[in-house]
């Protein structure tokens, strides 16, 4: 009975032992990209939605809920309708997919640890067949978590939102529609 000594484990340096160090690099590549730190920002994110430099990433998180219109009369056209944004309602998400808070009216977003900021919108970016990327600013900050220093929002990611572009007329006055959406928020301030 013949023997393939070059495949052979002992003491050989056959294809078993390159396969086991190609399995050896393979583990240590993945370790070390999860241990890498998430990018500042986004590379394609458009220049006017950039946050001013020094300004560290604090938290990412994932959105997923609604986006809530109502049907109002047009303030320059009374007669004409519109869909006009409520609020959000949206649950945040951490990367491992962990309910880490909530975002709401303000608008404001909240995590489990107590921390909490109310932004305003400083730049947009429109995005076809979603709610816009947008950049805001910090109005103010809670608690002493994640969020108590943050300065900067980013909302970026969209999917949907939009308010319908039917349905809202003087019959209609008052109605609410709940519009699914998700995005992701990156929190940017000093630590």
């Amino acid at each position: 009975m013949a023997t393939d000594t070059a495949n052979s484990r002992p003491g050989g340096t056959g294809l078993f032992d390159a396969i086991a160090v190609a399995r050896e690099l393979t583990i240590a590549l993945m370790l070390a990209a999860c241990a890498s730190t998430l990018p500042p920002q986004p590379a394609a994110l458009p220049e006017n939605l950039r946050v001013p430099e020094g300004q560290p990433l604090l938290l990412r998180a994932a959105a997923r809920g609604v986006q809530i219109y109502t049907c109002k009369a047009k303030a320059a056209e009374p007669a004409a309708f519109e869909w006009v944004l409520k609020a959000p309602e949206a649950e945040l998400f951490d990367q491992n997919g962990a309910k880490i808070g909530r975002h709401h009216a303000g608008p404001t977003w909240e995590t489990a640890d107590g921390s909490r900021v109310v932004g305003e919108v400083v730049q947009r970016w429109p995005v076809q067949g979603a709610v816009p990327w947008l950049l805001l600013r910090a109005k103010s900050n809670e608690g002493a978590g994640a969020l108590a220093s943050a300065e900067y929002i980013q909302r970026i990611d969209t999917i949907g939102g939009v308010a319908p572009s039917a349905g809202c007329d003087a019959a209609h006055a008052g109605a609410e529609v709940r519009v699914d959406y998700s995005a992701n928020y990156d929190f940017y301030g000093t630590r």
